[in-house]
């Protein structure tokens, strides 16, 4: 959420930045206007107490003396009526102000490529050339039906569309791949945690998603009263449980910055996909990826992002997959970056990158809304920044090694470092399938 301070001293500026991300100047026009009108208020209710308080001390002195204090009574009671109804007015231009807010973006960072989408983005390196082959490669999915490790047909039975099952070394692949992306984010600093998979509102809202994107997620409903959501979102991101780990938190100052890293599943309604990547394993209603998320000091917020990025792109090093590191326009970024980079691993079946990780600085974003504050040195507090950036999104990761490590006997080739979570299989063939 955004510091209505800043909005106020520098609405100019504010309108301008807002506006690379599709904000029109009215919006923010209308957000200072509600807080005028609230601050007005709120000072005419604090005058008024004050002029309560001492009249109430004249009363009782007054009472004190014997002296008649009647007429001084009956003003006070009007007073009172004053002030509870211009409390009342304060309570509900506040309400309205944060409700403005919560549904604007954050400010983009002044590094930020400006344009209304993806196509403003900005390639900003690339590790290795794109793979070729001798042969015509084949799309992940046509190899999986073929080796008979990923089974879609059944999945659309059991589940509907954009699923899928994972059978034998298809399986055994997926585990492998998230593995050595726990094991290898821990090597670097990160904690580990297992998060809830559930999250309330709250948390919903103090990363983000909510107000603004109930259409994108899955909200358990009353068993009862099938209209009528409960309290509970299946996640669409660890970013979600991690982050809100520490909402509402004050940190010492000396623990930051705190790195942590999460499996868990991932839940996409994908609203709005309609026709996209109807095959494959490019955009599911579920999926796994690995999380990381950082808490830090604002100030060693953008080394921090540098420092995630890297992370993510060390997992695709170490892969051995083509990818570039793309800067996202103003109009391309999420809602709650401030900057992001996106990985994108190569797809030979595609001839194209695609999006594999996002590392993100959130700035103080997130933490305003969740309130997760640390205390410095001297006793002050100050909200913190997240980061946090895929490492990596498993499904795509496991598409990218099945296209980019295959042979043209449709077998495929596992990468190196994956041979000792694959129990030494160093190639995926076709075999009997058990069931």
């Amino acid at each position: 959420m955004l510091d209505i301070k800043v909005i106020r001293q520098n609405a100019d500026w504010a309108k301008e930045k807002l506006a690379t991300r599709g904000i029109k100047p009215e919006e923010i026009d209308k957000v200072i206007e509600i807080d005028q009108k609230r601050r007005e208020a709120l000072n005419k209710s604090e005058t008024l107490k004050a002029k309560r308080n001492q009249v109430s001390k004249d009363i009782a002195q007054a009472k004190r003396n014997k002296e008649d204090a009647s007429e001084a009574i009956k003003a006070m009671r009007e007073v009172g009526g004053q002030i509870k109804q211009l409390d009342q007015e304060v309570e509900d231009l506040t309400e309205k102000q944060r409700y403005i807010l919560l549904r604007l973006p954050n400010f983009p960072a002044d590094s930020d490529p400006i344009g209304p989408d993806e196509s403003y983005n900005q390639e900003v390196r690339k590790w290795e050339e794109p793979t070729k082959f001798d042969f015509k490669p084949k799309a992940h999915w046509d190899l999986g039906t073929d080796l008979d490790i990923l089974d879609w047909d059944r999945a659309a039975k059991v589940s509907g569309a954009r699923f899928v099952y994972y059978k034998g070394a298809g399986a055994l692949l997926e585990r492998a791949v998230f593995n050595f992306f726990l094991d290898e984010n821990t090597k670097e600093g990160y904690t580990e945690i297992i998060p809830p998979y559930l999250v309330n509102d709250a948390s919903m809202q103090g990363t983000g998603q909510f107000p603004k994107f109930h259409e994108d997620v899955y909200t358990i409903v009353d068993n009862d009263d099938p209209d009528k959501p409960r309290d509970l979102t299946l996640i669409p991101t660890a970013e979600v449980p991690l982050v809100n780990y520490f909402r509402d938190e004050i940190i010492s100052g000396d623990k930051l910055p705190i790195n942590v890293t999460a499996l868990s599943p991932a839940f996409r309604s994908e609203a709005g996909s309609a026709g996209r990547d109807t095959r494959g394993l490019i955009r599911m209603h579920e999926f796994r990826k690995v999380e990381m998320v950082k808490v830090c000091k604002p100030e060693d917020s953008w080394n921090q992002l540098e420092e995630l990025t890297h992370n993510a792109e060390h997992l695709l090093q170490k892969l051995g997959l083509p990818y570039h590191v793309v800067a996202l326009s103003t109009g391309d970024a999420s809602f709650t970056s401030a900057k992001t980079y996106d990985l994108e691993v190569w797809m030979p079946a595609q001839d194209k990158y695609r999006e594999i990780s996002s590392c993100s600085n959130c700035t103080d974003f997130q933490a305003r809304r969740a309130q997760i504050r640390y205390r410095d040195e001297d006793g002050n507090l100050h909200l913190a920044h997240t980061l946090n950036g895929s490492g990596l999104a498993v499904g795509r990761a496991v598409a990218a090694i099945m296209e980019n490590y295959q042979n043209e006997d449709g077998s495929i080739t596992v990468p190196e470092v994956l041979v000792p979570y694959m129990n030494g299989m160093k190639k995926i063939v076709k075999q009997d399938s058990l069931i």
